[in-house]
């Protein structure tokens, strides 16, 4: 199995999907790890992404995701996955990626991103992130959370969703 955690910048999604996949004995992809030198330089300059910018970090995820099945394991992936088309990218690596989406309202998690050290994303380029999601939708695969649930009751969550006996994860 295959869960995206994806959201808007400073939603949560690697702490979610880290402490996910820990508790799972799942892999753990990163994807902020995967942007191109050049993505960083941009966002840290206060420059936001086009589609065009994106597609090598999209297809560095689709190809960790592919490595990483490999090994037999679930996969937890931290990713901002913010256009169907950039989901559309990771369902081609595996068709039935399930994606758990972190949403909140704008002032919490700018309030959030202006409060992180040591990222090269600015709270300045929250509002173009909000201007690019496409949230998912059916026939999507979809969980969704508020991010005013602390991180440990999302993972509790998603754990009894996922817990033995549930042969189809709900929506």
């Amino acid at each position: 199995m295959v869960l995206v955690v994806m959201g808007v910048s400073g939603s949560g999604k690697s702490t979610v999907a880290s402490a996910l996949a820990q508790a799972l004995g799942w892999n753990f992809i990163e994807g902020d790890a995967h942007h191109p030198p050049e993505n960083v330089r941009l966002m840290a300059q206060g420059v936001a992404l086009t589609d065009a910018d994106r597609v090598l970090w999209l297809d560095s995820l689709a190809n960790a995701l592919i490595q990483s099945l490999k090994h037999g394991h679930g996969v937890v992936m931290a990713c901002s996955a913010l256009k169907k088309s950039y989901r559309d990218v990771l369902r081609r690596a595996y068709a039935n990626v399930f994606f758990v989406h972190l949403e909140g309202k704008a002032e919490l998690i700018g309030q959030r991103l202006a409060s992180r050290k040591g990222h090269y994303m600015p709270p300045s380029l929250l509002q173009s992130q909000f201007d690019t999601l496409e949230p998912p939708a059916l026939p999507e695969l979809v969980w969704r959370y508020d991010v005013t649930l602390s991180p440990e009751a999302i993972v509790s969550d998603l754990l009894a969703r996922l817990a033995p006996g549930n042969t189809q994860p709900s929506r």
